[in-house]
C-alpha cells in the first residue's frame, strides 16, 4: 500500500497472487494511493463483505483482477464460478457507481463460440459454450448495464512465469515426458500477463494525468469494452513449440499435433478466438506486441 495523499488518486486493486494481479502493483503504485485486497481481505463470494470493504476504502478507481479461471472445473462448480465471475462484478459495479468510482475488469475470449474465421471485434455478439464463458459474460453484461464509467479488457490465453497456465504446464511436462500430444486446431493469441498489466497502466496513466483525483470525465469519454491481447495468432501446438524452442533445456521432447476430438475436455473451447485490438490502437495509441516476441521476453526474464 502506498502512502496516503489527499491529492492523489485512490486505486483499489482486487486480486493477489494471480497472473495479472502480481504484475499490477508495481505499475499502479506510482499512479496514486494503492490499496490491495486479496482473498483474505475480500472474499468475492460474500456480497455484504464486498459492499462493506468498498465503502471503507472509498476508491476513485477499482481494478478487479480476481476471477474464477479453472475452465474445466467450472463445469462442476457452476454456482461458485458464477458467484465470482458474474455476481461479484455486478456488486462491484453497483457499489462503484454509488461511490462515484470507475471500474476496470478483465474478461475472456471464451465468451465467443469460435465459429468466426476472422478476428472478433468488440461489436461481435458473444455466444459462450462453457460455464466459464457464460459466467464471465454475465459479469461483463452486469458492468455494462450498471451506468458507470468502466473498462472491460477482454483477453486470451494468458500466461506467465507464476500460477497455473499453459506455459508452466508445458515446461513441467517436457521434463517428465519424451512425447507430448498437443491440440493443433484451436487458434488464439497467447498473451503475457505483463502485457495486460502494462497496457492497463498505460491506459490509466493517460487518463489520470489529465484529470484531478475523483474527476471521472476521462473515464466517461473512453468508457467501454476493449480487446487486449498480444498480436498475431497460433495454435496450442504452435505455442508449445515456441515455448520449448525458447526454453533453456537440454532435454528434447517430441511434440505431436492432434485434433480437439482426440483430447476431450469437460469444457468446450472455441476453435478460433483471435481478438482484434484495433479499438485499443485507435482510442489510446496502444499496439500490443506480437505474442512470440513477448514470449521471448518472458522466458529471458526481460521486461
Amino acid at each position: 500500500m502506498t502512502s496516503p495523499s489527499a491529492n492523489a488518486w485512490k486505486i483499489l486493486l482486487i486480486g493477489k497472487d494471480g497472473q495479472v494481479s502480481d504484475e499490477l502493483p508495481s505499475l499502479l503504485g506510482p499512479l496514486g494511493e494503492l490499496i490491495i485486497y486479496g482473498q483474505e481481505e475480500l472474499d468475492l463470494t460474500h456480497e455484504n463483505r464486498i459492499r462493506e470493504k468498498l465503502r471503507d476504502a472509498k476508491p476513485h478507481v477499482i481494478v478487479n483482477a480476481a476471477a474464477y479461471t479453472a475452465v474445466d472445473k467450472a463445469e462442476e462448480e457452476p454456482d461458485l464460478a458464477l458467484a465470482v465471475n458474474g455476481t461479484a462484478p455486478a456488486i462491484l459495479a453497483e457499489e462503484a457507481k454509488k461511490l462515484g468510482a470507475a471500474l476496470i475488469h478483465y474478461s475472456t475470449d471464451y465468451v465467443f463460440d469460435g465459429e468466426k474465421k476472422e478476428p472478433y471485434t468488440e461489436e461481435d455478439s458473444p455466444n459462450p459454450q462453457s460455464v466459464y464463458g457464460r459466467t464471465k459474460l454475465a459479469g461483463d453484461e452486469a458492468i455494462q448495464s450498471a451506468g458507470l464509467p468502466y473498462f472491460i479488457f477482454r483477453t486470451s490465453w494468458v500466461y506467465g512465469l507464476t500460477g497455473k497456465n499453459f506455459l508452466q504446464t508445458i515446461q513441467r511436462l517436457a521434463k517428465e515426458r519424451d512425447e507430448l500430444k498437443i491440440v493443433d486446431d484451436q487458434i488464439g493469441s497467447p498473451t503475457w500477463c505483463r502485457t495486460i498489466a502494462q497496457t492497463t497502466a498505460n491506459v490509466l496513466t493517460q487518463i489520470l494525468l489529465q484529470n484531478d483525483p475523483g474527476d471521472l470525465s476521462g473515464f466517461e469519454r473512453a468508457s467501454g469494452l476493449y480487446n487486449l491481447t498480444c498480436g498475431g495468432k497460433t495454435s496450442w501446438f504452435g505455442f508449445a513449440q515456441a515455448i520449448l524452442n525458447e526454453s533453456s533445456s537440454s532435454k528434447t521432447t517430441k511434440l505431436i499435433p492432434i485434433p480437439t476430438s482426440d483430447y476431450p475436455t469437460p469444457a468446450k473451447r472455441p476453435p478460433y478466438s483471435v481478438l482484434s485490438t484495433q479499438k485499443l490502437r485507435t482510442s489510446f495509441g496502444i499496439t500490443p506486441p506480437a505474442w512470440d516476441v513477448t514470449l521471448k521476453y518472458c522466458l529471458s526474464g526481460n521486461s
